[in-house]
């Protein structure tokens, strides 16, 4: 026998080859009777498919057009079509019960018929039709009902309606008549006035609030809210309110919950009275109640307490508060503690291994639903207390649920984290470990809680009112950085990469509340991370708008030159042709971001570059960019950039060989052949458009980064040089005390041949010393100054050139030192003669230069003279 197995190709062919289907879909006699005469008209044919011949399907089909027909060919359709309708739904399956449901009530709402004609013919089919014994259909029939009811008029509910309701809700109905009726009485309480509700109405409410079926008492007590609107307030307070104290304290559950639900709605209609004597005591007696019990009850009065508190606020009094907090506290608190003790239990016996469920974990359920709960309305709990008393009532339980062994619990508070931070105002700074802790959390679902709502959070905790420094409120969200980039790692390893695109999103938020060195050093490198190795494409093109954001507000324009480069280098340059395709992305980003000078002065080149790509995508792409590009240019301004375009385009036409590429190409040369070139005119800068004008915000915000730059530059200087001059005069003082030259005595001084030779000591000495011969001059009194055309000899033609040397290099130890050379050779002889440091005087180097180039003589005792030109630098 032959094992061996059959080869590939035999099994293609055997794919490959045609074979017979056995067994059809349909018979031929079903498709005889799926089939329809072409010639028939819709009536006709809506007719022939609702009889007898017509299958299922088609009966459906011809229900669910119903509103198509009558809007079409409305006399036809209410004559022929709508009899045979409510003829066919007597003995309809529940899917056609469903569909006519639907396309009666559209009916009702496109107004393709009579209030008068609905009434007699769809209106009746409906009230019958909620007394089904199916209960998916009657179901269905009854919200069709009420939904009908708020489109009729008052006169039609009253008559066709009400007394159907009214008998519907005796004792001698079945429960379902009477739970319909419950409902139909809540929706028809608001439309009819206070004396009608309470004459027809109120005797039923008031029977079906003591009916003997707990689930009839439940649901009329939810509707007790519309029938207190519909009273008022008296006959509320007369009424309604003693029902709803009873019900509330109902053997069942699900009827005080009902009951409490109630009495939170209906908060907003009754007076601070009713609240202080009758609504407070029993929301506290249902707390006390709750918490002893610990039943299904808890986790819904922990859901209505933030709701109570904020609606009863006004008429608590602070022992009131007090007690509500105190249950908000206990409240929050519940499992944990019992689980707590539990859990060392087990650790003590250390029982053995057996797969059972204990009974604890049914309560837990109900336990984690109160926390969870609680957290929810933590917020309006913040709001309750007010923040002054926040950390004495309420933090102690913020961070109890934000540690929650719980991640439903945990995922609650941090997406209600925001709000808080909001409430807080200047006391925000106190919850920030609390965010660390959040940011730090392991779970993605709590981490999305915090970080949808990170821009709101960050914001609070820059603009609390105790920072008053601009630096100290930098530095508050500086410290979260380091926690939100951890954090991006976790989401990282997930597969949710909208949560990845969020934070990439709200990480441009920075811009405001986080110092520059900070955003340079820590956050671009991550989203320059994420643009290399992001996975999805919308995560990548968002890194890239934050980036660009970030950018924008850079204050440095060396930072924002660098990021330029490092965009092109890696993205326009870079050997992947993901990045470089990824480049036309932060082009088109760029354009919408930035203004056009700002365009063609940094990516206008690189981004051309790439229609010589080896990769034809990437030449694809970049056919569709062309246009745009040739909008930015301006003539004559920009008349380089457009022979660069035009020589590009031209390389790419007779180069490529890509059909692809040159179909779009052809379609960008019909587009750039549309696009005419700007001219930059008087006449054309008044003719302004929406766009011309964004475009010149745009410009105007990077003009002013460079002017703020420039001015914080200007001031760096000022305090380097206001601390110099500080320095230098420090250090002067430091000489004047240091001097070796004596000080004159009292009742005569030194011979003028002592006084030569100390000047003839003082002028070996450096520079500095000219302090010492200002200081001599102050000390000996007036000294004797030579005219000043004494000194105007003609100047060495060295000197003068090396003036100018040092002039043009702009140095000032260079100056000062062909200054103090050319004035040794020219003045040695009044040096002589004066037997003072005239080497040293030259410390004002525009004084000296003026000097050396005039030639002129001046007169004794003029402004420019050596004279005056030294006593100048000696002070």
């Amino acid at each position: 026998m032959d094992t061996t197995p059959p080869s590939l190709a035999e099994d293609l062919a055997e794919l490959l080859a045609e074979k017979t289907i056995l067994k059809a879909l349909k018979t031929v006699e079903e498709l005889d009777q799926l089939t329809v005469d072409e010639k028939l008209n819709d009536i006709e044919r809506a007719v022939y498919l609702l009889s007898s011949s017509g299958q299922e399907v088609q009966r459906i089909s011809v229900i669910t057009n119903l509103p198509d027909l009558l809007q079409n060919n409305h006399a036809e359709c209410m004559r022929r079509v709508v009899p045979k309708v409510r003829e066919v739904l007597y003995v309809a399956q529940s899917e056609m019960q469903v569909a006519a449901s639907s396309a009666f009530l559209q009916i009702l709402q496109r107004e393709l018929v009579p209030i008068q004609n609905y009434t007699q013919t769809f209106l009746q089919t409906i009230l019958l039709s909620v007394d089904s014994k199916d209960p998916e259909v009657a179901k269905c029939w009854l919200d069709t009902l009420l939904d009908v009811i708020e489109l009729l008029p008052k006169d039609v509910i009253k008559s066709d309606i009400l007394s159907i309701a009214i008998s519907k809700g005796q004792l001698s109905q079945a429960v379902q008549s009477r739970l319909s009726c419950c409902k139909i009485l809540g929706k028809i309480a608001t439309k009819f006035e206070p004396f009608v509700i309470k004459k027809e109405i109120l005797p039923v409410v008031q029977s079906l609030c003591q009916d003997v079926d707990y689930e009839v008492r439940g649901c009329m007590c939810y509707q007790l809210d519309a029938v207190a609107r519909g009273l008022g307030l008296e006959s509320t307070k007369s009424a309604i309110l003693p029902e709803l104290v009873e019900l509330t304290n109902d053997e069942e559950s699900y009827v005080r919950i009902a009951g409490l639900e109630t009495v939170v709605n209906i908060l907003s209609l009754l007076d601070d009275d009713t609240c202080s004597t009758t609504i407070i005591p029993l929301v506290c007696k249902f707390c006390q109640q709750a918490n002893q019990a610990q039943d299904s009850t808890l986790p819904a009065i922990a859901k209505q307490l933030g709701r109570i508190c904020h609606e009863l606020s006004r008429t608590l009094t602070d022992d009131e508060k007090e007690l509500f907090v105190d249950y908000y506290r206990k409240f929050s608190r519940i499992g944990r503690s019992e689980k707590a003790k539990n859990t060392k239990e087990a650790e003590k016996e250390s029982p053995p291994k057996v797969f059972f469920i204990p009974e604890y974990l049914v309560e837990e359920d109900s336990s984690v639903e109160c926390r969870k709960n609680c957290a929810f309305n933590f917020p309006a709990m913040v709001l309750f207390v007010g923040a002054k008393h926040f950390k004495s009532s309420l933090y102690s339980t913020l961070v109890s649920l934000c540690t929650d062994p719980s991640i439903v619990v945990r995922k609650t508070i941090s997406t209600g984290f925001h709000e808080v931070a909001k409430s807080l105002g200047s006391y925000v700074n106190m919850v920030q470990p609390e965010l660390v802790t959040l940011l730090k959390d392991e779970s993605v679902e709590v981490l999305q809680g915090v970080i949808t709502y990170l821009p709101e959070t960050l914001s609070a905790i820059a603009n609390s009112s105790t920072n008053t420094a601009i630096d100290s409120k930098l530095q508050a969200v500086s410290d979260i950085i380091p926690v939100i980039i951890d954090a991006e790692r976790v989401i990282s390893t997930s597969n949710n990469w909208r949560l990845q695109e969020v934070l990439m999103t709200n990480l441009a938020c920075l811009t405001d509340c986080c110092s520059n060195d900070v955003i340079c050093s820590k956050v671009i490198p991550m989203l320059f991370e994420k643009l290399k190795k992001g996975r999805a494409l919308p995560v990548r093109h968002a890194a890239a708008r934050t980036v660009l954001l970030l950018l924008r507000n850079l204050k440095k324009l060396e930072q924002r030159e660098a990021l330029i480069h490092k965009f092109i280098n890696e993205f326009c340059h870079g050997n992947s042709c993901h990045r470089r395709n990824l480049f036309i992305d932060i082009c088109k980003f760029v354009l919408e971001y930035y203004s056009k000078t700002f365009f063609k002065d940094y990516f206008f080149e690189p981004v051309l570059e790439l229609t010589s790509d080896p990769v034809p995508n990437i030449r694809l792409r970049m056919c569709s960019i062309l246009p745009d590009l040739k909008r930015l240019v301006k003539i004559p301004n920009d008349r380089n950039l457009v022979q660069l375009l035009d020589s590009s385009v031209r390389k790419i036409f007779i180069s490529e060989k890509d059909r692809d590429v040159n179909a779009a190409l052809k379609k960008a040369a019909e587009m750039l052949d549309k696009t005419p070139v700007q001219m930059d005119s008087v006449l054309n800068r008044h003719k302004t458009t929406e766009d011309d004008i964004d475009d010149n915000q745009k410009e105007e915000h990077e003009k002013r980064l460079l002017i703020e730059e420039e001015r914080e530059k200007k001031m760096e200087e000022e305090k380097i040089q206001a601390k110099a001059e500080k320095k230098i005069i420090s250090t002067k003082k430091g000489d004047n005390c240091s001097s070796k030259i004596p000080a004159p005595k009292r009742g005569g001084g030194k011979s003028s041949a002592h006084a030569v030779k100390d000047t003839k000591k003082a002028a070996g000495l450096s520079v500095s010393s000219g302090t010492a011969i200002g200081s001599m001059k102050a000390d000996h009194g007036p000294q004797f100054v030579y005219p000043s055309y004494f000194h105007h000899e003609a100047p060495n033609p060295s000197s003068k050139t090396m003036v100018k040397a040092s002039l043009g290099k702009g140095n000032h130890a260079s100056l000062g030192s062909g200054l103090r050379k050319s004035s040794a050779t020219t003045h040695s002889n009044v040096t002589a003669r004066r037997g003072s440091t005239t080497s040293a005087s030259s410390t004002n180097s525009s004084t000296s230069s003026d000097y050396m180039y005039n030639t002129k003589p001046k007169k004794p005792g003029s402004s420019n003279g050596v004279g005056s030109t030294m006593g100048k630098s000696s002070k």
